[in-house]
């Protein structure tokens, strides 16, 4: 007998988030570290808000918003907003009722300064890591270095003249099409000393390499713990500026001061980590530069003394794995390219990305392990 659809009723039901989603989710484990953290940082929200006032969307909510954003790879805020109304899994991850349904996408952008900045994500960040330490995954003393690129959210027909020498080229050519004008650079030498981008003014025109095109980038750096191949931290920076080895260099003395009891002794890196500054920089700390070496090129400090041990040629084959966070940050966390414009914002949607990229790599460990 054949079945027939039966219009849905209108009448009140009660929902039990909580029992929608099944006891062996994945999810489960990362929220339970994700509350842990939150209640960390719960004092340094009370001291962000006013305590008279209309009640705001909770700074915990807004935070967890961004951690399943980068899991779900959201492209927008507007996006995660739409979905998050009709999203049981999602409402049941932030923390609210069914009946509360979604907020509007505006909140984070109102609620930037406060409690979405860099400096708010740097703590959920460290505090992620912190948990992975305390849990006894991460590694004190043996790192990896690796930088790479990040698109800028801007078009090469903004990189102008910084004279303002091209404002009437600019000018023309929006008024025969305002929504995507027409520019002719062909034959212009243009070169950051000389030009600028007005969407983006720290992004730099650079290329990866020889043959590659010169695109606006913002450079991103990596450091990586090697027990377990967690990001230990995540640098946005300029790529012409701040060199990757000094960028690295910076990162070890950060990570230093801020997890209490690490004390690297090495650090894995690929061929542009093969000069001076580097392989200097880390004998004066006591750690031992574990860096490819380039061919008929010699670096004082890096020899057969240090690439004849047994602990350089496991850090070689252990560095590669930073190719594996890089790869999820960029494909699933959103970052190829900048979905915000400039390196503060940036830098706090990177620590947001790299935190989730933490939480999800803590959460298969424990499966795997069964812990």
């Amino acid at each position: 007998m054949r079945g027939k659809p039966q219009a849905q009723p209108d009448f009140l039901t009660v929902i039990n988030l909580n029992a929608c989603v099944p006891a062996d989710h994945p999810l489960r484990p990362i929220k339970q570290r994700v509350d842990v953290v939150l209640k960390k940082l719960s004092p340094l929200f009370d001291e962000l808000y006013e305590q008279e006032g209309r009640p705001s969307i909770p700074p915990e909510q807004l935070l967890k918003a961004r951690v399943l954003t980068a899991l779900y790879s959201v492209r927008s805020e507007r996006l995660f907003c739409e979905q998050l109304g009709y999203n049981l899994l999602w409402l049941w991850f932030l923390d609210r009722e069914f009946n509360e349904g979604s907020f509007d996408h505006s909140v984070f952008a109102k609620n930037y300064e406060r409690v979405l900045s860099a400096d708010v994500a740097k703590l959920f960040f460290a505090e992620v890591y912190n948990l992975s330490r305390q849990e006894g995954w991460a590694s004190d003393e043996h790192f990896t270095a690796d930088g790479t690129l990040i698109e800028s959210w801007a078009s090469l027909k903004s990189f102008v003249r910084k004279d303002g020498a091209d404002e009437k080229k600019v000018a023309a050519a929006k008024d025969d099409d305002p929504g995507n004008p027409t520019i002719n650079f062909r034959g212009e030498p243009r070169c950051n000393d000389t030009h600028h981008s007005t969407t983006d003014p720290d992004s730099v025109l650079y290329r990866k390499a020889r043959g590659k095109e010169a695109k606006l980038y913002l450079g991103a750096h990596l450091l990586m713990e090697n027990r377990h191949g967690l990001c230990a931290d995540f640098t946005v920076h300029n790529p012409i500026t701040q060199s990757e080895a000094a960028t690295a260099l910076g990162q070890l003395d950060e990570h230093t001061r801020l997890h209490e009891g690490t004390a690297p002794k090495t650090v894995g890196a690929d061929k542009n980590y093969h000069q001076k500054t580097f392989v200097r920089g880390c004998r004066q700390r006591g750690i031992s530069p574990h860096a490819a070496c380039k061919d008929g090129v010699k670096v004082i400090g890096l020899d057969g003394r240090t690439t004849g041990r047994s602990g350089y040629a496991l850090s070689q084959r252990l560095r590669k794995r930073v190719e594996e966070i890089i790869g999820w940050i960029k494909t699933i966390g959103g970052l190829r390219r900048s979905r915000y414009r400039g390196i503060q914002r940036t830098q706090a949607w990177g620590y947001f990305v790299a935190g989730t990229y933490n939480l999800l790599r803590l959460a298969r460990l424990q499966t795997a392990h069964g812990a």
